[in-house]
C-alpha cells in the first residue's frame, strides 16, 4: 500500500519478491537469478514506482478529437461526446478518474492509477477511432494516423 497527497493505492505483488524500506527508498529484491524471478523483479519494481508516482504527481492522458462538428463536453462528472453518430455518447467517469475538457476538441483523463487512466482513455478512443482516409476521430495526443489515398477519378 502506498499513501500520498493525491490518494492511496494498493497492488498485489508476487510473494517471492521482497519489498523493504531503506530510509526514503523502497528496495525490491529477488530470491534467485532465474529468468522468471528476474522478470517478476522488473515488473514488481515498475508497479511500485508507478504507484509512488501516481500518489505524488498523478497521471494524465490527453485525447484529441478531429472532425467537422466533433466535440466533447462535460455533463457533471460524465463525458459527452458528439462524434458523428445520430446520438451523443455519454461515458461515466470510473472511480478515481476525472475528465477535463479545456477546449471542445480535447479531453484530459486524470487519475492516480496509471492502468485505470490508460484503460479509460482507450475506451474513449474506441468510441470513434481515427479513420485512415480523412483522419477523423478520437486519437491520443501526438498519435500518427497513417493516411490512405482513396479512390481516383
Amino acid at each position: 500500500m502506498v499513501n500520498g497527497p493525491l490518494g492511496e493505492l494498493t497492488q498485489a505483488v508476487p510473494t517471492r519478491m521482497k519489498i523493504e524500506r531503506d530510509g526514503d527508498q523502497l528496495v525490491v529484491t529477488r530470491p534467485t537469478e532465474r529468468g522468471e524471478d528476474r522478470a517478476l523483479h522488473g515488473l514488481t519494481r515498475t508497479l511500485v514506482a508507478n504507484m509512488v508516482e501516481g500518489v505524488t504527481n498523478g497521471f494524465q492522458r490527453r485525447l484529441e478529437i478531429q472532425g467537422v462538428g466533433y466535440r466533447a463536453a462535460l455533463r457533471g462528472t460524465a463525458l459527452e461526446l458528439n462524434v458523428g453518430y445520430s446520438h451523443s455518447v455519454v461515458i461515466d467517469a470510473p472511480q478515481g478518474i476525472t475528465f477535463e475538457v479545456p477546449v471542445p476538441t480535447q479531453v484530459l483523463v486524470r487519475g492516480v492509477d496509471k492502468q485505470r487512466v490508460g484503460q479509460t482513455a482507450a475506451e474513449i478512443r474506441r468510441v470513434r477511432p481515427p479513420e485512415p482516409y480523412k483522419g477523423k476521430g478520437i486519437r491520443y495526443e501526438g498519435e500518427y494516423v497513417r493516411r490512405k489515398v482513396g479512390k481516383r477519378a
